[in-house]
C-alpha cells in the first residue's frame, strides 16, 4: 500500500480504476492516448449519470443525500465524483455510505467494487472517519446491492491505484490481449486486439525461421 502524499497535479481519475480492471490496455488508451468511442453501454451509463450527478442534496428523515459530490485522496492521489453519498444520523452513530449508480447489472469482476471502495477511501480521508459499507443501484435489475468494504477489497483497490499510476506516469499503453469481453468494448476499433495478436504471432514465426 502507498504511504506517499500526492499533490493535485498528480491526481488520477477514479474512473480509471474500473477501466483498468476491465482491461489495462483500455485504461492506457483512455488515460494516456486520450482515446474514447461511445457504444450502447457507455451511452446508457452517461444518460443515467446525467440524472444522478446534479450537485444537489436533500434530507429525508435522518438521511441527507448528496449527489455529484467531488471527492479526493491526497494519500492515494485520486480524484473524482461520487454519484450519491448518504449521511445517516442513527442511534449507533453517524454512518456515511457512497452509492454508485450503474445502468447494467452486477459484474462478475471486481471493477465496480474497486471504484466504490476508492470512493469510500476518499471520503474516509476527507472526513476523518471509517466507512464499513457502500452500495450500488443497478438500473437493469432495479435494486440496491450493499457491499462490505473489507480489508481484502481495500488492499486490491490500493494495488490497482498503484498499477494505474504506473501506466499514467510512464505513458505506457499495455499490449492488446484479445478475449470475449473485447466485443463489448467501445474501443475495439481503435485497439484492434485481434490484429495485435496476429502481429505478435507473425513476429514469433518469423523469429523461428531466421537463420
Amino acid at each position: 500500500m502507498s504511504s506517499s502524499t500526492f499533490t493535485e497535479d498528480d491526481f488520477i481519475q477514479l474512473s480509471a480504476l474500473q477501466h483498468y480492471v476491465f482491461c489495462p490496455r483500455q485504461c492506457g488508451l483512455i488515460y494516456v492516448d486520450d482515446a474514447w468511442h461511445d457504444n450502447v453501454f457507455t451511452v446508457r451509463g452517461e444518460i443515467l449519470h446525467e440524472k444522478v450527478d446534479t450537485d444537489t442534496y436533500e434530507t429525508r428523515g435522518t438521511t441527507k443525500t448528496v449527489r455529484g459530490l467531488r471527492i479526493h485522496s491526497f494519500r492515494l492521489g485520486i480524484v473524482g465524483r461520487a454519484d450519491v453519498v448518504e449521511f445517516k444520523d442513527g442511534k449507533s452513530g453517524d454512518e456515511i455510505m457512497p452509492v454508485e449508480f450503474k445502468a447494467g447489472e452486477p459484474k462478475e469482476d471486481i471493477s465496480d467494487k474497486v471504484q466504490l471502495c476508492a470512493q469510500a477511501l476518499c471520503l474516509e480521508e476527507m472526513m476523518n472517519t471509517t466507512i464499513q459499507r457502500g452500495a450500488f443501484f443497478y438500473g437493469k435489475v432495479r435494486r440496491r446491492t450493499v457491499v462490505e468494504l473489507n480489508d481484502v477489497l481495500r488492499q486490491q483497490t490500493e494495488e490497482i491505484v498503484i498499477a494505474v499510476r504506473e501506466i499514467v506516469s510512464t505513458q505506457g499503453v499495455p499490449v492488446a490481449e484479445y478475449s470475449a469481453k473485447c466485443r463489448s468494448c467501445s474501443l475495439e476499433s481503435l485497439c484492434l486486439p485481434k490484429a495485435m495478436n496476429q502481429r505478435k504471432l507473425t513476429a514469433y514465426i518469423n523469429q523461428l525461421y531466421q537463420p
